[in-house]
């Protein structure tokens, strides 16, 4: 039985279908967003800007604020509440990390631009190929 999943979320469509995939799957399961703040980008921009900031847990947090609250939002309409996590670094080292604590994730598919996942690599598939927990990819 699966009694709690990981639902990494960035601010892409993708990422919606996934929590709304998770909360209708799994709705009676303890539901987790993790937004993951520092990615890398083709210029390091995100990273090197959370990394020169004062206190980085602020930081992140105030950085995943929007993404999170659009994910309460949803769980709102499934009439759920739903518990939320903010980390940093690179995307899916730090999903495959936290998803050992969980009964398994469930992702979207790709998320960002078309430039940005040529150069960061797709997300996705590292989590699939890594996890040790089973994983659902929903387009």
């Amino acid at each position: 039985m699966i009694s709690r999943v990981l639902v990494p979320m960035d601010d892409s469509e993708m990422a919606e279908r996934a929590l709304k995939y998770a909360l209708e799957a799994h709705s009676d399961a303890e539901i987790t967003v993790l937004h993951v703040v520092g990615e890398p980008s083709p210029m390091m921009g995100k990273a090197v800007s959370l990394a020169l900031e004062n206190d980085i847990e602020q930081a992140a947090e105030e950085h995943a604020s929007e993404v999170l609250q659009r994910a309460r939002d949803i769980a709102g309409e499934y009439d759920t509440e739903i518990l939320t996590d903010v980390t940093w670094g690179h995307p899916a080292k730090a999903i495959i990390k936290r998803a050992e604590n969980f009964d398994t994730v469930v992702i979207g598919s790709h998320g960002g631009t078309l430039a940005e996942r040529l150069f960061v690599g797709n997300v996705a598939e590292r989590i699939f190929r890594r996890s040790p927990v089973p994983v659902t990819i929903v387009r």
